[in-house]
């Protein structure tokens, strides 16, 4: 199995699967992000305790990227501090706007599927959806953007 037949099963598995696909509601930081292009929405919960995320969940509607972005979010920030966290934003966004830039896939692991689309400069709006959202969060800010 080629990496991006691997990475297209991991994609589809998580579209169709997503984890942590519900609101938390006693979230202490939450946002929505939407995709004014394709009319992708995607709200996005945190519960922060201590500084460190200890949940992220997610709602909302979007096409099979956007969606599976958002459940390997969840799953790879949850547990994160909070300067991780930011951290993993900037780094994501710059794996997903510069394809020159190599992808280590023992740091990102499944998410290495999502950064793939780089390849496809329409479908990155797609993939940062849920993090710009997630931004928008950590920053206090109820709506994002792709734009």
């Amino acid at each position: 199995m080629s990496m991006e037949d691997l990475y297209q099963e991991i994609v589809l598995e998580h579209s169709k699967r997503p984890r942590n696909r519900r609101a938390i509601p006693q979230a202490s930081h939450r946002a929505k992000g939407h995709n004014p292009l394709c009319g992708d929405e995607i709200e996005v919960y945190l519960k922060v305790e201590d500084e460190r995320i200890v949940d992220l969940s997610f709602q909302g509607q979007g096409c099979a990227i956007s969606t599976a972005s958002a459940s390997l979010m969840s799953e790879s920030l949850t547990g994160l501090s909070l300067v991780e966290a930011r951290q993993r934003f900037a780094e994501m966004m710059t794996l997903l706007k510069d394809a020159g830039v190599p992808v280590d896939a023992s740091k990102w692991g499944d998410l290495a599927a999502v950064i793939g689309v780089r390849r496809y400069p329409g479908r990155i709006k797609c993939a940062s959806l849920a993090w710009h959202a997630l931004q928008g969060a950590l920053d206090g800010r109820p709506e994002s953007t792709t734009e």
